[in-house]
């Protein structure tokens, strides 16, 4: 366990109290739930803590007050800002505050961790990239599917040289979103699904690819975004290559009737020239080729459902959640690299709106195009 641990302080309570519960309780066998965390005890995270939650709504306060009663809790986010026990804010907002919420702590003095997608506006992406290089504070995406457990697998396997020299990436995320519109009625009219569901696919395609050259993309309306009068295309393909010539495709719909058992809401197929591996989210499957070409499977389900999923619902994120922000405050404190960080949302943020271009007007878009757009970037 680490000596020291950052104090984290939470804006957002919806989702947020996901992560003040990941980190303040233990991790569950596999038919129970969490408890607080005990004197002495070791939960999901080594190098932080939750100090403090802020939210507009008394009732997501009240909510988390039940679960997690004995941190600070503020409808002010000033307040939760000027706690000196607070180093790192991580962010849970509607995605068209997040530029100001990011720089405002970041000109207190706190490190962040913003929910995907960064941003998405050229004008907030220029307002984060001036308040870090004026404040020095870092910055890491909370992309979490990047720490799902199949995901940090096929990384793992990935980086020792499994698969080889990858060849093409298949990402996509679908998922039915009639719930997300009742839930979240901003999303109809103050962003675009490329920047709230392409956020995940599009940033694994980059994670393997690297630096981008071209993007091609097509998109529709669904009858489910026509019926909740969502402004945005909710269908989108966008194909991507690279500075080298490799391809990857994204793919979402978020107005689709889900077939689960066919195909999981999140997958992450890899051709490699040595192998192919695929990642799923919610099943958490991590498939691949072995050293003779047989298909082999790795299921950690039953095994590690407790850690992320707290026994609820498959789709809750209390293990992805408090892996990424253990991560980040680890790197704060052995001033190591933590990725995505500031420069990758950005990067992202470029390769969704050269497909949302692309899609409106029919062409092919070189994100540099959206880079020169960024002051200083």
């Amino acid at each position: 366990m680490a000596e020291r641990k950052l104090g984290v302080g939470v804006l957002g309570l919806h989702e947020g109290r996901t992560l003040l519960v990941g980190l303040s309780h233990t991790i569950p066998d596999s038919v129970s739930h969490g408890r607080l965390l005990g004197p002495g005890e070791v939960g999901r995270a080594q190098f932080c803590r939750p100090v403090a939650g802020c939210d507009l709504r008394q009732e997501k306060i009240d909510a988390c007050r039940a679960v997690c009663p004995d941190i600070f809790y503020t409808k002010d986010y000033a307040d939760m800002l000027a706690r000196p026990d607070v180093d790192v804010v991580v962010i849970y907002t509607p995605d068209s505050v997040h530029a100001e919420h990011i720089e405002q702590a970041m000109r207190a003095g706190k490190h962040v961790v913003c929910t995907k997608p960064l941003i998405n506006s050229v004008e907030g992406a220029a307002r984060i990239v001036a308040a870090h290089k004026e404040t020095g504070m870092q910055l890491m995406v909370g992309q979490s599917t990047r720490f799902f457990e199949p995901f940090r697998r096929q990384r793992a396997a990935f980086e020792q040289g499994d698969v080889g020299q990858v060849e093409f990436v298949d990402a996509h995320y679908t998922h039915r979103m009639d719930w997300y519109y009742e839930k979240s009625p901003w999303v109809k009219e103050t962003t675009d699904w490329i920047f709230l569901g392409l956020s995940h696919p599009i940033d694994l395609v980059r994670w393997y690819l690297g630096e981008i050259a071209s993007v091609s993309a097509v998109s529709y309306r669904s009858a489910l975004a026509q019926e909740h009068g969502a402004k945005s295309h909710d269908v989108y393909s966008a194909q991507f290559t690279a500075k080298d010539g490799r391809i990857g495709r994204a793919f979402g719909h978020y107005g689709l009737h889900e077939l689960p058992s066919a195909r999981n809401c999140i997958e992450l197929m890899l051709y490699g020239d040595k192998g192919t591996s695929q990642a799923q989210y919610h099943d958490m499957r991590y498939r691949h080729t072995g050293p003779a070409g047989e298909e082999m499977t790795e299921d950690c389900l039953y095994a590690m459902r407790g850690y992320y999923f707290d026994n609820e619902v498959h789709g809750m994120h209390y293990g992805e959640f408090s892996n990424y922000t253990d991560a980040f405050c680890r790197s704060l404190i052995e001033g190591s690299r933590c990725s995505p960080d500031m420069k990758e949302g950005i990067d992202v943020f470029c390769l969704m709106e050269s497909a949302r271009l692309s899609a409106r007007e029919g062409r092919p878009v070189n994100p540099a195009e959206i880079r020169a757009l960024i002051p200083d970037f």
